[in-house]
């Protein structure tokens, strides 16, 4: 999915557990993401709004949301079982709902109905309560600056197209109010180098220079999703001063 709801949801999410905003509001803003969403949970299977499972989970002691971006080979945010973490590598993103001893996976896809309705359908799970061994925001940041850096050098030994890359103006920091400003600073520089992987363009090139640069973007690719991650966290750090 193309979409970042996973994202919205973890960020809004986390922003109405620590009490920034309302639940009306943190559900509008996810909302206005992808449209209309509903959770798919139990079995046999039932149809709930967000807004509805949210207040649910809240009563069983929901506390906060984390984000899950993974790709095959690199499960990143996912802990298990088996049928969770496929289900959330297919669609490259999940939101895991953190309660006392136990985990709820959320995993999107689109729900279409008809010509017109168009919104997200979120199955709902049990992951793994073990929590995921993931870089703090100050590490996530710095690995991000590496990464750029080291792919800057890469790319610039490889002749061929120009390359588009937004900027910052162009693309969104989807963290909400609550957030320290490190993190909206590491997720924007984040959602933006995302952004411009999505876009490269590898026609024109030879092999060689394809593979020059696959292997670049590959690594800042894997370097971006965990500052995402770690920014979408950070509101939920115990014990980490934020700048």
């Amino acid at each position: 999915m193309d979409s970042p709801i996973s994202a919205a949801l973890v960020s809004w999410g986390n922003a109405w557990l620590t009490g920034h905003v309302g639940l009306d509001e943190a559900v509008d803003r996810v909302e206005r993401v992808a449209g209309p969403q509903v959770v798919e949970v139990g079995d046999p299977p039932a149809e709930t709004t967000l807004r509805a499972f949210l207040v649910d989970q809240r009563i069983e002691g929901l506390s906060s949301f984390r984000l899950a971006l993974p790709i095959p080979g690199d499960p990143l945010g996912l802990t298990g079982p088996p049928a969770f973490n496929g289900g959330a590598i297919d669609a490259g993103q999940a939101a895991i709902a953190v309660l006392p001893g136990r985990c709820v996976g959320l995993v999107p896809s689109p729900d279409r109905r008809g010509s017109s309705y168009s919104g997200i359908r979120w199955t709902a799970t049990e992951a793994s309560a073990t929590v995921p061994d993931l870089p703090s925001l100050a590490e996530a940041e710095h690995m991000l600056t590496a990464a750029i850096r080291s792919a800057t050098e890469a790319l610039l030994a490889v002749d061929g197209p120009a390359q588009g890359f937004p900027s910052l103006d162009d693309t969104e920091d989807t963290l909400a109010p609550g957030y320290p400003g490190r993190a909206h600073r590491v997720g924007a520089l984040a959602a933006r180098l995302s952004l411009a992987l999505r876009l490269a363009d590898e026609r024109g090139l030879t092999s060689g220079q394809l593979g020059t640069r696959s292997e670049a973007l590959r690594e800042l690719d894997r370097a971006v999703r965990r500052a995402r991650v770690a920014a979408h966290h950070a509101i939920v750090e115990s014990g980490q001063p934020q700048i």
